[in-house]
C-alpha cells in the first residue's frame, strides 16, 4: 500500500498505533473491519475520520432491526412507477423497470465511481441471516437485480468499517469474515489530547478539573448509561459559555453545572443527583 493511502488520522480524530495499524491491515487485505466498544468510544467517527483522511467519499448504512439485506443493496421503486404510468406526466419510460431501481446504500458504494468508505453502523441490531447473507455481498463484490437480470459488481471495493455495541452476539462464519478491533474507552491522558483537539486553548485549569470531575461521576453506582466522550465535550463547551461558572466550585466538588448534558436518562439524572449531595428531580405526578 502507497504511503500516501494510509490512514494516519484526521484534524478531529485521535489515534493511538495500534488502531492505525489494523485499519491499515484491514485496508491492504481487503477485509471489512469490526469494531467493539462503549458507546462514545469513537467507533463510529472513525469512519469519518478515514473517509476525512483518505478524500474519500463515506456512505452510512445506519442498520435497523426490521432492515432486511434488499433494502441495502437496491429498492424497485413501484410506487413511483405506478403513478408514472397512471398520471402519463413523467418523462421517464414506464416500460423500463430499470428506470424505478434506487441503490441502497450497499449498492451505491459498489457504483460509486471512486473508492468509498462504507460504514455498517450497529450490525448487532439485525438478525443472523443479515449478518451473513450481508457478508456474503461484500465477500464476492456483487448482487443481482432479479426484477431486470442484472447483477452488479463493485466498481472499487469500499473501504468497510462495521461497528457493534455487542448488544447481541455476531456469529462465528460472520466473525471469521472480519478483523476485529475493541476500542477501549479513552484514559485520561488520551481524554486530554482528545479535549485538545476540540478546544486548542482550553486551559489546563479547567481541563484538569473537568476530567476529574467526569471520571468520577463515570464512577457513581447504579448508572445505566456512563456519560462518553461526546457528552464530556458538550460538557465542557457548556462550562466555556456559562459566565457564572467557577472552576474553584467545580474541582471542590460544590458545584457540578449542567449534570443533564453528562446525564441523558432522568433515572440516570437523579441518582447522579443524589450521589452528588443535589435533591433528586421529582417524577411528574
Amino acid at each position: 500500500m502507497d504511503n500516501d493511502q494510509q490512514f494516519k488520522g484526521s484534524s478531529k480524530y485521535v489515534l493511538d498505533d495500534e488502531l492505525a495499524k489494523i485499519v491499515n491491515v484491514s485496508m491492504a487485505l481487503e477485509m471489512p473491519l469490526l469494531l467493539k466498544g462503549e458507546p462514545g468510544t469513537g467507533k463510529t467517527m472513525l469512519a469519518h475520520a478515514i473517509a476525512e483522511n483518505l478524500g474519500m467519499p463515506l456512505i452510512v448504512l445506519n442498520v435497523k432491526s426490521s432492515m432486511k439485506l434488499l433494502d441495502a443493496l437496491y429498492l424497485y421503486d413501484t410506487l413511483t412507477r405506478l403513478n408514472d404510468s397512471r398520471f402519463g406526466d413523467s418523462k421517464r419510460d414506464v416500460s423500463d423497470i430499470g428506470e424505478y431501481i434506487r441503490m441502497g446504500k450497499i449498492g451505491q458504494a459498489f457504483v460509486a465511481e471512486n473508492r468509498t468508505v462504507l460504514l455498517i453502523d450497529e450490525i448487532d441490531k439485525a438478525d443472523t441471516d443479515f449478518q451473513d447473507d450481508m457478508l456474503d455481498v461484500l465477500d464476492q463484490m456483487q448482487f443481482d437485480i432479479m426484477e431486470i437480470d442484472k447483477t452488479i459488481t463493485a466498481r472499487n471495493r469500499p473501504v468497510i468499517i462495521i461497528t457493534s455495541n455487542a448488544k447481541k452476539d455476531l456469529s462465528d462464519p460472520f466473525l471469521g469474515r472480519c478483523n476485529f478491533h475493541h476500542i477501549a474507552f479513552p484514559d485520561p491522558d488520551m481524554m486530554r489530547m482528545i479535549l485538545n483537539v476540540h478546544f486548542p486553548a482550553l486551559s489546563e485549569e479547567l481541563a484538569r478539573a473537568a476530567l476529574t470531575t467526569f471520571y468520577r461521576l463515570r464512577e457513581l453506582r447504579g448508572i445505566e448509561k456512563k456519560p462518553a466522550t461526546r457528552e464530556l465535550i458538550n460538557w465542557v463547551r457548556a462550562l466555556k459559555l456559562d459566565p457564572d461558572f467557577n472552576i474553584e466550585n467545580l474541582e471542590r466538588s460544590r458545584e457540578i453545572p449542567f449534570l443533564g448534558i453528562l446525564f441523558k436518562k432522568s433515572l440516570d439524572l437523579n441518582t447522579a443527583l443524589q450521589q452528588t449531595g443535589k435533591n433528586p428531580r421529582q417524577p411528574r405526578s
